[in-house]
């Protein structure tokens, strides 16, 4: 079996398995740029689902020029409806500001400053413009970083929520978050890309430095993929005890009234909203 059919074989029976959407959901996909989400949206597409794309350009200079652009391409190419949110204009300031403005109160590092508010807009997005399903690009290596992470952090119930598809308790205001992509490793990945010569945005974010989760990847970057998959099926294993663990309280923000397991939301926390 070639590469190819290799990756779509994966994707399609991720998809049956753990029945992350069918053909009659609203599917937004978080278009980034880079081969991970622009994969996603390309197989979606090519299987028939109903998809559109959402881009948060984060006010980068350059770089959130050229993904915008980039994105922009793929899109006409493939027929993808696409939505952009600017955050400087919608939220009146740059990510660096916003970023800058946190870490002058709280040592956290960029990535998940930026995680934390472009989980928070995709998921007030979708429900606005009223989607099922929210796909993201997440592959095998990232899942499995989660996983080492989560228990080098000794707290492996946080994983209780990480699959395929979003395990958060139901919720009138949280859109289910799928990852087609699951279990597919991140070479196989840059390697179907090269092949189809999908249009996509090379370079890594300019903020992504100093974060735990970088030195995990870096430290996967010398493991094989067998080994890899390994991990997650450890994972799989494991996973009906680690859901034990789970806290699986949803209420909404006193703040901005957005589902949230605490009083205050990780969002307005950091931004100090009030």
């Amino acid at each position: 079996m070639g590469l190819v059919q290799k990756v779509e074989k994966q994707v399609k029976e991720t998809i049956k398995k753990y029945k992350i959407c069918n053909k009659k959901d609203k599917i937004l996909v978080a278009l980034s740029g880079g081969k991970d989400s622009t994969l996603t949206a390309y197989l979606l597409k090519k299987f028939g689902y109903n998809i559109s794309g959402l881009h948060i350009n984060l006010g980068l200079g350059k770089y959130s020029e050229e993904c915008e652009k980039t994105i922009k391409g793929f899109s006409e190419e493939y027929k993808i409806k696409l939505y952009v949110y600017n955050i400087k204009k919608e939220m009146g300031s740059r990510m660096c500001y916003i970023r800058s403005g946190v870490q002058s109160r709280e040592k956290v590092n960029n990535c998940l400053v930026c995680g934390v508010i472009k989980k928070s807009i995709l998921n007030k997005e979708a429900r606005r413009l009223k989607f099922d399903k929210i796909a993201t690009g997440h592959n095998l290596d990232d899942e499995a970083q989660t996983f080492l992470l989560n228990i080098f952090k000794a707290s492996p119930k946080l994983s209780a929520n990480s699959g395929p598809i979003t395990r958060n308790a139901p919720n009138k205001k949280f859109v289910p978050r799928i990852k087609p992509l699951f279990y597919v490793l991140e070479n196989d990945i840059r390697g179907y890309v090269k092949k189809k010569n999908l249009k996509i945005y090379p370079h890594a974010c300019p903020c992504g430095i100093n974060s735990y989760r970088i030195q995990i990847r870096n430290f996967l970057e010398k493991v094989s993929g067998k080994d890899k998959e390994r991990i997650m099926k450890n994972f799989d294993k494991l996973y009906e005890r680690i859901l034990k663990t789970k806290d699986s309280r949803m209420s909404y923000c006193e703040i901005c009234g957005e589902p949230s397991r605490n009083k205050i939301c990780k969002k307005c926390k950091l931004l100090k909203i009030k």
